[in-house]
């Protein structure tokens, strides 16, 4: 079947008639209101249709350039709604502000007949050229509109159905009109419908794309409805002004253009400001928290993220050889990351830094992550392998999303299973009346974060695999299954293989994990090692705090046993120990009395050939059971742990302390690597 131009003068006659009686006068009549500003505005004649007006391909680019924001946002929701309609008989259509039609998906052979009717790229749809339809009357009335067989003003259109909808661009204006043309004689309220969905989540896209160096702020009276269609979304600027809004926010806010908020802060609207609701937000995965609206009672969910330029911000600093990241504020983990904020409202902690090989593994990451391969990282205790974990995550499709991590050595055998897929109300004695969702359905579309990945029970082990492999979810106590989507990043200071080959880690799950295995390295190999100190000792000491060179030389040449996690402990008892003066070796007890005759890294080789300085403590290095086998990174495993316990005199707090974990992971390692808890005689 094909479109036929039809002469059809009873219709042109019901044209002329409707508007002679001033019909549409007597109500907000769209049609006919058109039909008059087509017969008297535009001179029309409804008996007389006019050739199809397209502009030249040369204009018709110059117009795609100059909307190529909005047709690249608006790209793949057109082919989305075009999916969802399932007709082919149909074409999802997108004009400029002068009824050009910039971009279009249709079949091939609906696109073909309908071409000789002008829809088609370059077609111009205003009133003026093509009467009362979909694309034009929307324009010129600046509200959605479903324009039927009949309605239209020229009779060769009257086969067809139009439904369309303006698109607001970040200021509150029209900058263009999705349309979905079809044969239907339907009214079809349903495609209004959609076409208004997606046209909101064309112009979140806009927001984003416009001001991607700003705050994105999602926003709703009920926490279930962020991060939906129905969320009112700002940007936020650096200083906290309001840069643009969504219609929702708009009229969540009570407001009713851009302008009534553009020049207000963001605590001119909310009880908060933009430090104060970031910070919650991260600390909170990313859920939302509370926000009361100023100077009302009203309550609001909300989630405030970092500009989402700074996701991209590592790969400009990896061609400049540097990358800007935040440090955990009490993990004392490197820090590899974009940052938060700008220079001016960054939190305590972030630094530039340049060691070669984190650079190329978080490219490396970067790179694999986007065709969403698991990440296995191995490194030393303390080696900041959380926080590379989060830098993966803001480079990942998946950086929306919240990053959940999960300490596998850090929670009781009993409680792993629950803490990670969930369960519901009821499901075992102590279960929270309302159940809890799991790790893991907390991380659904962002990114699963697993450490110490090797402590996992054998049977969890298999359950996991069965998820990974799966994508779904079962929480306890239901069969209910939930489908899942995220980025998987494990750790491990433990050697999986030599785990696998003893039989303590499940092979098939190592090679689930392991998409790609990236070493990191500890402190002592860095070479970033010195500006790394410095920059510690700014967050731990402040600014003023200076660093003598022969402390600075002690700190170059010790072997950092404890990596990060120690280094920090050391400045800031140094910082306060100096109050205010530069920092000497006196204000380094620890480190000094723990010197070895030669600053070579002994701690990288097998327990029987450490030497230090400490008679005691080449006693202990001496001590492991000779029927024990440990391999290499247990040995020094095991050697750090006892040069920590004797540097705290054998105070099993004191040390989990220094490291950071619980006093029972700290027991469990030591049981792992047979050192007896009391001190050697």
């Amino acid at each position: 079947m094909t479109l036929t131009l039809r002469q059809g003068d009873r219709h042109a006659d019901r044209v002329l008639d409707v508007v002679r009686r001033g019909f549409h006068e007597e109500g907000n009549d769209l049609v006919t209101r058109s039909w008059s500003r087509c017969l008297n505005q535009y001179q029309l004649d409804p008996g007389r249709p006019r050739e199809p007006v397209v502009i030249a391909s040369s204009a018709l680019q110059s117009r795609r350039n100059q909307h190529a924001d909005v047709i690249e946002c608006a790209r793949y929701e057109m082919t989305t709604l075009y999916q969802q309609l399932a007709d082919a008989e149909s074409a999802v259509v997108l004009t400029d502000t002068d009824g050009v039609i910039v971009h279009m998906v249709s079949s091939p052979e609906f696109a073909a007949e309908a071409e000789p009717m002008g829809l088609r790229a370059g077609g111009m749809w205003g009133e003026a050229e093509a009467g009362t339809n979909g694309m034009g009357t929307c324009l010129a009335a600046a509200h959605p509109i479903s324009v039927r067989r009949e309605e239209h003003f020229f009779s060769h259109f009257t086969q067809l159905t139009c439904s369309a909808v303006p698109v607001f661009d970040p200021s509150g204006e029209i900058i263009a009109v999705l349309d979905v043309t079809s044969r239907s004689s339907l009214m079809q309220q349903h495609v209004l419908v959609l076409l208004g969905m997606t046209a909101r989540m064309i112009e979140n896209r806009l927001i984003d794309k416009r001001f991607s160096n700003a705050h994105p702020l999602h926003f709703h009276s009920r926490p279930e409805f962020v991060y939906t269609l129905h969320e009112g979304k700002l940007a936020v600027g650096d200083d906290g002004r309001i840069l643009a809004a969504n219609r929702s926010a708009l009229f969540q806010l009570g407001v009713q253009t851009m302008d009534e908020i553009r020049t207000q802060r963001i605590d001119d609207l909310f009880q908060t400001s933009l430090e104060d609701i970031v910070q919650r937000s991260l600390s909170s995965s990313f859920h939302p928290v509370v926000a009361y609206r100023a100077n009302a009672a009203l309550r609001f969910f909300a989630v405030a993220r970092r500009p989402a330029s700074d996701a991209a911000t590592p790969a400009r600093a990896r061609a400049a050889g540097a990358i800007a990241a935040p440090m955990a504020a009490e993990a004392g983990a490197e820090a590899f990351r974009a940052p938060l904020r700008p220079a001016a409202a960054r939190a305590p902690g972030i630094r530039t830094f340049k060691d070669a090989r984190l650079v190329a593994h978080l490219d490396t990451a970067r790179r694999v992550v986007a065709r969403r391969t698991p990440v296995l990282l191995c490194g030393e205790t303390g080696s900041g392998k959380e926080v590379f974990a989060r830098a993966i995550h803001e480079t990942s499709p998946h950086a929306e999303g919240a990053f959940v991590a999960v300490n596998c050595a850090s929670l009781p055998e009993t409680l792993i299973e629950s803490e990670l897929f969930g369960y519901k109300a009821g499901a075992f004695t102590g279960a929270q009346r309302s159940g809890r969702r799991g790790k893991i359905l907390q991380a659904d579309g962002g990114t699963l974060f697993l450490d110490e990945i090797a402590d996992m029970p054998l049977e969890l082990q298999a359950r996991l695999l069965r998820v990974l492999d799966e994508r779904q979810v079962t929480p306890l106590g239901t069969e209910e299954t939930h489908p899942v989507d995220f980025q998987l990043v494990s750790a491990s200071h433990q050697h999986l293989p030599s785990l696998v080959r003893e039989g303590r880690f499940r092979e098939d799950l190592y090679y689930r994990l392991a998409g790609i295995e990236l070493d990191l390295p500890a402190l002592r190999d860095r070479t970033d090692k010195r500006e790394l100190i410095h920059d510690v000792l700014k967050d731990e000491g402040g600014s003023d705090c200076r660093l003598g060179e022969d402390a600075e030389r002690m700190l170059m040449a010790y072997p950092w046993p404890g990596n990060l996690r120690q280094l920090r402990h050391v400045l800031r008892s140094a910082a306060a120990l100096a109050d205010g003066k530069t920092i000497t070796r006196e204000h380094l007890p620890s480190l000094v009395a723990r010197a070895a005759p030669s600053p070579a890294p002994a701690y990288a080789l097998p327990a029987a050939a450490i030497e230090t300085a400490d008679a005691q403590g080449e006693a202990a290095a001496s001590d492991a059971p000779p029927a024990v086998k440990l391999n290499p990174i247990q040995a020094n495993e095991r050697q750090v742990l006892l040069q920590m316990l004797e540097q705290h005199r054998w105070n099993v707090s004191n040390v989990a302390k220094a490291l950071d974990v619980s006093r029972n992971t700290l027991y469990r390692k030591l049981h792992k690597l047979h050192i007896e808890i009391s001190p050697p005689d």
